[in-house]
C-alpha cells in the first residue's frame, strides 16, 4: 500500500513539475501564431474598411455625375425640339417608360426632371476650386481629416463620363436633392462646402438649412465675409466667427409661450449637450455647468463653461431669461477678467464671454462695453427662425452696402 502511494506521489510531482514548466514557457514565449493572426487581422481590416469607404464614395459620386450627364442629354434633346414644353414632357414620359422597363424603379418622370434640374443648376455655375479645409489655419486638408479624397473616385468614373467638362461634385445624390431646393447660388455653395467638410448626413443638412444657418451667419458679418462664406464655408479665426444670431434651440423641446426658469433652460441644454455644442458652432468642448469660483470672499457661479479648441480659449456662457441689462454685461466682464487673470494659461488666447438672452439691444452693448471687449450678446429662439424673414432681412442688409 505504501509502495502504491509512493508511486502515485512521484507521478503527481512529475505531472505538476511539467505543468509548471509549460506555464512558464507560455509566459516567456507568447503564442506566436495567435499574435501574428491578430496583427494581420488589424492590418487587413483597415484595408477592407478603407476600400469599402472608397467604393461607397465612388458609387455615390458616379451616381451624381451620371445623372448630371443624363440631364445634359435631356436638355440637348429638348433644345432640338425648340424647347417646346409639351414636346419635352412627352419625351421624358416615353424615356421614363423605356428606362423603367430596362432597369427597374428609379427612373420616373419626376426623377428624370431632377436630373435635368441638376444640369441646369450646375452647368452655369462657376467651377470654383473650393478651399475646403477642416483647419482654421490653412486651406489644405488637415492631416487627421475624415474627408474622403474625391480625386481618386473621379478618376475611376465610367468611361462615358468626362468630369473635366463638368462642375466638381463632392456629395451624394441625396445631398444634392436637398441642395437643389436652394435658389441662391452663394447659399447653395455654402451648404455644399459645409456638408462635405463636416461630413453632414442628409438629415443634418436638412436641419441646418431649415434653421437658416447661412442667413444667421451672414447677418453677423460684413459684406466681404458673406462672400467668403460661399467660397470657403465657416472659418473660425476670431471670437466673433463663432457667433450666430439668433441661436436656435428648438431641439430643447421648450414651448416659446411656456413659463420656465434659467435653471430649466440650463438643465435642458445639459440633456441635449451634443446638439447644443453643434448649434454653437465649430470646435466647442464642454467643461462645466454652474462653475464656482470665489472672488473677494464671494462665490460666483458661471452657467456654462466651454472651451474652443480652434480659438484656443475659454468660452463663458451666461443664460438670461429677460432682455439684456448693463448689469448683465458688467457681470460677464468680471467673469471674463477673472478667467484671463487667474485661469487661462500663457499659451491660450483671451477668454470669450457670450450672453444668451431672449432680447438684446445692440446700442446698450456698444455703450456699456469697451470696443476691444471679448464679450458678445446673442439672442436665442426656441423654434426654427422664419427663413423668409431672415432672407428678406439679409437682402435688405446687402442692398444697404451697395448704396
Amino acid at each position: 500500500m505504501s509502495e502504491i502511494f509512493c508511486n502515485f506521489a512521484k507521478n503527481f510531482i512529475s505531472i505538476y513539475a511539467m505543468s509548471k514548466i509549460a506555464k512558464q514557457s507560455q509566459i516567456n514565449e507568447p503564442n506566436l501564431p495567435t499574435k501574428s493572426v491578430e496583427n494581420l487581422f488589424k492590418k487587413i481590416s483597415l484595408i477592407i474598411d478603407e476600400s469599402r469607404g472608397y467604393v461607397a464614395t465612388a458609387v455615390k459620386l458616379a451616381e451624381v455625375y451620371s445623372k448630371y450627364q443624363i440631364g445634359k442629354y435631356i436638355v440637348e434633346e429638348e433644345q432640338q425640339g425648340k424647347q417646346r414644353a409639351e414636346y419635352g414632357k412627352q419625351v421624358l414620359k416615353g424615356l421614363s417608360g423605356r428606362l423603367t422597363e430596362a432597369y427597374g424603379d428609379g427612373w420616373s418622370y419626376e426623377n428624370l426632371n431632377l436630373c435635368k434640374k441638376l444640369y441646369l443648376l450646375y452647368s452655369n455655375s462657376v467651377n470654383t476650386d473650393y478651399k475646403i479645409s477642416n483647419s482654421h489655419e490653412t486651406n489644405e486638408l488637415a492631416p487627421d481629416s475624415k474627408i474622403v479624397n474625391t480625386d481618386y473616385e473621379i478618376r475611376n468614373l465610367p468611361s462615358v463620363i468626362d468630369p473635366s467638362t463638368m462642375p466638381r461634385f463632392i456629395l451624394s445624390w441625396s445631398h444634392y436633392l436637398v441642395l437643389m431646393r436652394i435658389k441662391n447660388e452663394d447659399e447653395r455653395r455654402f451648404y455644399e462646402i459645409e456638408a462635405y467638410r463636416e461630413q453632414w448626413s442628409v438629415r443634418h443638412l436638412q436641419r441646418q438649412y431649415a434653421s437658416s444657418l447661412y442667413e444667421r451667419l451672414a447677418l453677423s458679418r460684413d459684406k466681404d465675409e458673406v462672400m467668403r462664406l460661399s467660397r470657403e464655408g465657416i472659418r473660425v479665426e476670431r471670437p466673433k466667427d463663432v457667433l450666430k444670431n439668433p441661436i436656435s434651440l428648438e431641439f430643447l423641446g421648450l414651448k416659446p409661450e411656456a413659463a420656465y426658469t434659467e435653471e430649466t433652460l440650463e438643465s435642458k441644454i445639459i440633456t441635449k449637450l451634443e446638439q447644443f455644442l453643434l448649434e454653437m458652432g465649430k470646435g466647442f468642448l464642454f467643461e462645466a455647468r454652474q462653475k464656482r469660483f470665489v472672488f473677494d470672499e464671494e462665490s460666483c457661479y458661471l452657467d456654462l463653461v466651454c472651451y474652443n479648441r480652434l480659438l484656443q480659449c475659454y468660452v463663458l456662457i451666461d443664460l438670461k431669461m429677460d432682455k439684456l441689462t448693463h448689469q448683465d454685461l458688467g457681470q460677464m466682464m468680471m467673469y471674463v477678467n477673472y478667467y484671463d487673470r487667474y485661469v487661462k494659461q500663457d499659451f491660450e488666447k483671451p477668454t470669450i464671454g457670450i450672453l444668451l438672452c431672449k432680447s438684446k439691444r445692440d446700442a446698450l452693448v456698444e455703450l456699456t462695453l469697451p470696443k476691444d471687449a471679448n464679450i458678445y450678446a446673442a439672442e436665442y429662439e426656441l423654434y426654427l427662425p422664419d427663413k423668409k424673414e431672415l432672407q428678406a432681412k439679409l437682402q435688405e442688409w446687402m442692398e444697404e452696402f451697395e448704396e
